[in-house]
């Protein structure tokens, strides 16, 4: 196995994928009002392309994880890349928000690639150094962020569709650099088995949850998911609510807290969960997210918020040292049908969390505190945190 090609593309992959996402972030809403020609009509459009992209990927990612376990993760990996970037394209020609419904459906029903890059990962790394990939993993996803909204809004004041272009062009090369550099990793096993009991989404969260380790390690990843996209989805408006804060002040602030992220999670992620192992390392990770969350419900001055912004980002080897634990508790032959479960679960707490925080957030604006939002963000993590300590560092029966 060519080890370090195969990490340099998963972390090309990964880089790729966010940077496409975030070119097309600060684009979305023009397009979809040159599409729909009306305002109320993009929002409604934007809402919906979301949700259906959120449901086919719950609906799909178990199977896609199994495929990849019985036939590989290659082909499945680049055949999710290249329908993102049938996406994209879709996106840069359309005329109509019918069509780039079906396209964004079907983009959502191939959306395997943080499934497989998972479980490739598990596949090529020794237990003691898959936190670090794993890591090296979120580091790609940060720096994507960072150099996305950018390059996106300096190709969106060209011409509004160009950064989708750019976006579908980045999917297709990546899908040339893997199909000549990337190794398989697991070779196909037909004996692995492919049942409706599995590959179906909810008979594969049920097989998941039911195990009594990784159930709860599910459990924890489910309300750490919670957690993460509250805070997500309200913290720019929060940021304008409490501070005033212009709309600069707050990229600059997200892109620095991103890359600072970035570098600690390349370079001491790896360290710092081979000193404190898996389980301690998830749970002092949780601990300090905790720390953040709630912390940030009750900031009243902008200095406050760096020095929380600072914790969060030491909180983050918990999610490396948690997906490090979940594999190192997954036969080898079902790597990719739990990833694919525990990407179709968080898939649903993308999908719901936003409405659900976002409709929380105005109701506090009127009746409450401003930062209750993220005191319930951080009563998830902290639910999140207590599933993960009472959890034993113990194996459990496999998949069937």
């Amino acid at each position: 196995m060519r080890r370090a090609p195969a990490l340099s593309f998963l972390f090309g992959t990964v880089f790729l994928d966010m940077l496409g996402l975030g070119l097309i972030v600060p684009i979305v809403p023009a397009l979809m009002s040159a599409v729909t020609r009306d305002a109320a009509a993009a929002v409604f459009w934007s809402g919906l392309l979301g949700s259906i992209y959120g449901l086919l990927q719950f609906a799909v990612s178990p199977l896609l994880g199994r495929l990849s376990d019985r036939y590989g993760r290659r082909p499945v990996l680049l055949a999710s890349l290249a329908c993102l970037g049938l996406d994209w394209l879709a996106h840069a020609i359309s005329p109509s928000p019918w069509t780039l419904l079906v396209f964004h459906a079907l983009a959502g029903a191939c959306a395997g690639t943080k499934t497989v890059v998972n479980a490739y990962i598990a596949d090529v790394t020794e237990a003691e150094s898959r936190a670090r990939a794993y890591g090296l993993i979120g580091s790609a996803f940060g720096l994507g962020f960072v150099a996305g909204p950018t390059i996106g809004g300096l190709l969106g004041a060209v011409d509004v569709r160009l950064p989708f272009f750019a976006a579908a062009t980045l999917s297709f090369a990546n899908v040339a650099y893997g199909w000549f550099v990337l190794p398989e990793s697991r070779p196909g096993d037909r004996t692995t088995p492919l049942t409706l009991r599995t590959a179906n989404p909810v008979g594969a969260v049920t097989v998941v949850l039911r195990r009594p380790v990784l159930g709860r390690l599910a459990y924890a990843r489910l309300c750490a998911d919670v957690a993460r996209m509250t805070h997500q989805s309200t913290w720019t408006f929060f940021l304008t609510y409490q501070f005033a804060w212009s709309t600069v002040q707050i990229g600059v602030v997200l892109a620095a807290g991103a890359l600072v992220g970035a570098v600690f999670q390349a370079r001491a992620v790896g360290p710092i969960v081979r000193r404190l192992g898996d389980r301690r390392a998830a749970v002092a990770g949780s601990l300090l997210g905790v720390a953040a969350l709630a912390g940030t419900a009750f900031v009243s001055v902008p200095w406050m918020l760096y020095v929380l912004q600072a914790v969060g980002v030491l909180g983050s080897v918990g999610g490396p040292a948690a997906q490090s634990w979940i594999s190192r508790h997954v036969r080898a032959d079902e790597q990719g049908i739990v990833q694919g479960t525990l990407t179709g679960i968080g898939a649903v707490a993308e999908t719901v969390v936003p409405v659900t925080a976002g409709l929380a957030f105005g109701w506090s604006l009127t009746y409450a505190s401003p930062g209750l939002v993220f005191v319930g963000a951080a009563a998830f993590a902290a639910v999140s945190t207590l599933l993960l300590a009472a959890t034993p560092d113990r194996r459990t029966v496999p998949i069937e």
